[in-house]
């Protein structure tokens, strides 16, 4: 006892208050290692401080804080926040922590070091950001919510920032992070982010709305007490046990209104709600909110077309309550909430309510339709190559209303506000949906672009010829249908190029040139300056290429007998590769004998678009065009890029290739892969990694090959197998 007396009085009086209330929250073992990862943080942060000079360890406490009281999460994530600035100043070994506080803090570390920060550029332009805030959820939830706690914190001590930093992180909360706290059921979090954020980027407008907001509070004060005055009386009759109280309409909301509808602060009638929680048995909440419901509109005309019922139709987050709007006696129209303490619970604290972690152990409600939004984010980015897209997908979502429809059996099915009937019948199935001519809402006959509304009950009308366009790609708004109708154009474009291919090479044998089909196609893509050969196979497919071209052209380059404008361009070696390999690059051509390696994150090989990019410590990376991380090196660093391209003139190495394979899980398939791999093409295969699922075979093949033209090779040999579906090349 005395040595754990001493070791509290050790820290800085200034965390005494967080330590009071980790008593408060947890057990006396849990408290105790909240209280060493405290010390820990202490110790190693002494001595760094903000910008207004107090210790920068402050910033750990007050994120801690957030976690644990206002989000409610666990021990696990109470640590992990206070040892989040350690861990990603390198004060501390990630290992030595997990042997300390369980392998659980190493997860929830790793995953808020790997969030970078957000630039204060358009949206548009926040692709790896929005990605990696997002991604970093899939290995543990927690993460996003202590990001969000962590930013509330920054929020809540702005002032001491510069003016730029001030406008930047406002930027940010309310362009970002307020959205994913809405979308997370995250409200009062959501509404002090923009709250402050608003107080910063247009600080006239924020204090006058609270100045009014001030001096009209007593006036609201005496109207809400008259209005639940009878309501009141009402349920204390009918032995209804609950709490009432009025919430006042957040700033930004009313100055959002104000700009949206051109209207003066007099004119915002709905300045505040009626919030009414009943305590009552789980089973029995829908009867007791609606017979509130009705003592309600027993005193007060309700508006039809305000109500909302999030009880029978819960939001994607979990959100449950009753709202509806009433008109007064005065004849002003106002809110009124009804929702029991458990969706209270669930309202306060998002989805937070339903993932609770308490001494380390996972405690989970039903959390399948409560997490489906994020779950459903995580495809969206594992199915999407193209980052542009991904954020197109994340923002409609993020910043789109939800609507209801039905199908005709009665089936309820969540939308994005703005969504179609072709959108719908994604939705439903993808089968559908690429089949889908038109539909019927409502029992009217309406073409796949019609926009639904809440309620409308769609029926899809099909047709065994019709098939996805690109076009259609302009009339969906779902991410999900988006996806399905360009894994189809793929699918298509994929079909196009083995004809293609198989038309070269039945030409190829007839002419009898004296030229394998891999190097004929590396000299056509020289040619018609195209990047691979697939694209090669779909231009003859589609006869965007004249096939008898071909032949003057080949038979031409073999006998260079082209101008010299049309001729291959050769070039000489200005770079080196790291570890003594032959030159293969050409790097920036006013450099010469530089080191490079090739980019772990996008394996760059022999043919692909290229380009340089200068490390503090490692030499030249030499990255793909259309490599993950391209978007952010060029926007971030533009003065470290450098101009690379491949030689014409040497034959290329070995580079290591990774294909991922889809196929049925038949009998000996997996020896036939191998076999046209290894034996058929001579390709060494350096790992084969395929599994087995639901009657479907997919995995990843790493093999060693010269060019993208044998990557182009392998993926169409491999396609003729029967039972093969898909085979496509992966980044790693």
């Amino acid at each position: 006892m005395e040595a754990e007396m001493l070791e509290v009085q050790s820290l800085p009086p200034y965390v005494e208050p967080f330590l009071q209330l980790s008593q408060e929250y947890f057990s006396e073992a849990s408290h105790q290692l909240v209280k060493a990862a405290l010390r820990v943080a202490v110790e190693k942060l002494d001595g760094m401080t903000r910008y207004d000079g107090t210790p920068l360890v402050l910033h750990s406490v007050g994120t801690a804080t957030i976690v644990m009281c206002e989000i409610g999460l666990g021990r696990n994530s109470v640590i992990s926040t206070l040892l989040h600035d350690v861990v990603r100043l390198e004060l501390m070994d990630l290992n030595r922590i997990g042997r300390h506080y369980g392998e659980q803090c190493i997860g929830i570390l790793k995953g808020l070091c790997n969030i970078s920060d957000v630039d204060t550029k358009a949206a548009e332009d926040q692709v790896d950001n929005f990605r990696e805030l997002i991604v970093s959820y899939s290995s543990d939830p927690r993460v996003i919510l202590i990001k969000l706690a962590d930013r509330l914190e920054v929020m809540r001590s702005l002032d001491m920032f510069p003016e730029e930093k001030r406008q930047k992180k406002s930027w940010e909360s309310l362009n970002l992070y307020a959205q994913i706290a809405h979308k997370l059921g995250l409200y009062s979090i959501k509404s002090e982010l923009e709250d402050i954020s608003l107080k910063y980027l247009e600080s006239e407008d924020y204090n006058y709305i609270r100045r009014r907001l001030e001096d009209t509070a007593a006036e609201r004060e005496v109207f809400i007490k008259g209005f639940v005055r009878p309501i009141e009386e009402k349920m204390r009759q009918q032995k209804f046990k609950y709490h009432l109280k009025s919430r006042t309409k957040s700033i930004y909301s009313i100055w959002r209104k104000m700009k949206r509808m051109h209207i003066g602060f007099d004119e915002v009638y709905d300045l505040f709600a009626i919030r009414i929680v009943i305590d009552c048995p789980r089973e029995q909440e829908k009867a007791f909110c609606w017979a509130v419901y009705s003592i309600v509109t027993d005193f007060y005309t309700p508006n039809p077309d305000r109500m909302r019922d999030w009880i029978s139709i819960p939001k994607s987050n979990g959100y449950e309550s009753l709202h509806t709007t009433v008109v007064g006696e005065n004849g002003m129209p106002f809110e009124v909430q009804i929702r029991t303490y458990e969706m209270h619970r669930i309202a306060e604290y998002g989805i937070a309510a339903h993932w609770r972690y308490k001494e380390g152990k996972q405690v989970a409600d039903s959390l399948d339709n409560k997490l489906y939004w994020l779950r459903q984010i995580l495809d969206w980015q594992n199915d999407t190559r193209d980052s542009e897209e991904f954020i197109k997908s994340l923002k409609v979502d993020l910043f789109s209303d939800e609507i209801f429809v039905f199908t005709p059996n009665g089936d309820l099915r969540k939308l994005n506000e703005g969504a179609t009937v072709l959108d719908f019948a994604f939705d439903i199935h993808s089968n559908l949906g690429a089949s889908c001519t038109g539909g019927k809402v409502n029992h009217r006959n309406v073409s796949f672009k019609e926009q639904l509304k809440n309620g409308d009950i769609v029926e899809i009308l099909t047709s065994k010829s019709q098939k996805p366009k690109a076009d259609w790609l302009n009339i969906v708004t779902t991410s999900k249908a988006r996806n399905k109708i360009k894994a189809y154009l793929r699918e298509e474009q994929a079909k196009a190029a083995s004809l293609g291919r198989e038309e070269l090479e039945r030409k190829l044998k007839n002419w009898k040139l004296p030229v394998t089909i891999d190097d004929a196609v590396t000299m056509l893509c020289k040619y018609y300056k195209l990047k691979t050969g697939t694209e090669l196979y779909g231009q003859i497919a589609q006869q965007k290429i004249v096939i008898g071209d071909i032949k003057e052209i080949l038979t031409r380059l073999l006998s260079n007998d082209l101008p010299e404008e049309e001729r291959p361009v050769k070039t000489s070696v200005s770079a080196k590769p790291l570890g003594g390999a032959d030159d293969a690059l050409v790097i920036d051509e006013s450099l010469s004998n530089i080191e490079y390696k090739l980019a772990k994150c996008c394996n760059p090989i022999y043919g692909d678009e290229v380009f340089g990019f200068t490390t503090i410590n490692s030499g030249i990376t030499i990255h793909r065009h259309d490599c993950p991380n391209a978007l952010r090196l060029r926007e971030k660093y533009p003065y470290r890029i450098l101009p690379a391209r491949w030689q014409k003139e040497v034959v290329p190495g070995s580079f290591r290739a990774t294909v991922r394979v889809q196929a049925d899980d038949v009998p000996g398939l997996v020896n036939k892969i191998a076999e046209v791999i290894n034996r058929d093409l001579k390709i060494n295969i350096r790992s084969m990694s395929l599994n087995s699922a639901g009657g479907i075979l997919s995995g990843l093949i790493n093999i060693e090959v010269t060019s993208t033209q044998v990557v182009d090779t392998v993926v169409y040999k491999l396609m003729k197998l029967k039972g093969v579906q898909k085979v496509y090349r992966v980044n790693n």
